[in-house]
């Protein structure tokens, strides 16, 4: 029985169409790479859906029930599916929702036969990681790549040597993209891992790198002002406490004046953190303090 349920796209064939990814949950600290694809797909038609009975365990992510004046009113389902927006005279399928649970091989197989049925010619995954950043600091991203010659020469792809670290639903179906031909790239946020809660910055870094890549127009919104606005709140908490100004500090002196990429160890050091004080997947971490 198939997951997923294309339907034909309302206007003329599509331009260079590329599929641009991201689910929450797993390696979507703050959920920032979420509110990124969101962006991107807002006023978008709806071209695939999805069998989310079969994809998702409801007990792990239960539906949202609203409940109005001890009246049952509505229930919102996770969802999952492709949406279609025209971007820079070209045609982005923007694939987001909740990480599925279930059947990630079979997705995989059923979304490559969707990219290769609308001539898909790149696949781009957003991320975003709970890392040792400071604020203070533009946001780095780590990218990723199918073979040489994808990335601008200025984006960090790395780290270098062998990764290896729990596997998101996301990088399986990028996986089985690559497999068949299609170039594909990932553009993965470092966050400041003290931060608890959405981080404009973040996203906002992420839109600038695919839009970048894709070579078109991704307008930020909102985005700049709200991400002045939370470094304001940051920068005071930060000013309010001294544990916080100095662990800020070293931060700052660990980056030094360039963006680094950090090392496998880094990475998987962090990872295994995130887990330990936030079990299961919700996008985000504590730290020495909280966002205001």
């Amino acid at each position: 029985m198939a997951l997923l349920r294309s339907a034909d796209p309302s206007a003329a064939p599509l331009v260079a169409p590329a599929i641009v990814a991201a689910f929450d949950g797993w390696i979507d600290a703050a959920g920032a790479s979420t509110a990124a694809a969101t962006h991107i797909a807002d006023g978008g038609e709806t071209i695939a859906s999805f069998d989310t009975d079969r994809l998702y365990d409801y007990r792990a992510r239960r539906p949202v029930l609203d409940i109005v004046d001890g009246t049952l009113t509505e229930l919102t389902w996770p969802d999952l599916s492709i949406r279609r927006v025209h971007r820079g005279g070209r045609d982005l399928l923007v694939l987001t929702g909740p990480e599925p649970d279930f059947r990630w091989q079979q997705l995989g197989g059923e979304l490559v036969t969707f990219a290769m049925g609308l001539g898909v010619v790149e696949w781009v995954s957003m991320g975003s990681l709970p890392t040792a950043v400071a604020h203070t600091r533009p946001v780095p991203i780590l990218a990723t790549s199918s073979r040489e010659g994808l990335l601008h020469g200025d984006e960090q792809k790395g780290p270098a040597g062998l990764l290896r670290v729990p596997s998101a639903a996301l990088s399986t179906l990028e996986f089985a993209i690559t497999e068949n031909g299609v170039p594909t790239v990932g553009f993965y946020a470092q966050l400041p891992h003290y931060v608890n809660g959405p981080y404009a910055a973040g996203t906002a870094a992420l839109l600038e790198h695919v839009g970048r890549h894709l070579g078109v127009d991704l307008p930020l919104g909102d985005l700049v002002e709200a991400a002045a606005a939370q470094r304001r709140r940051l920068d005071a908490a930060v000013a309010a406490d001294d544990e916080s100004r100095a662990y800020v500090a070293r931060l700052e002196e660990i980056a030094g004046e360039e963006q680094r990429i950090p090392s496998g160890d880094e990475i998987a050091g962090e990872i295994e953190r995130f887990l330990q004080q936030r079990p299961g997947d919700d996008a985000g971490e504590a730290g020495p303090f909280r966002n205001p």
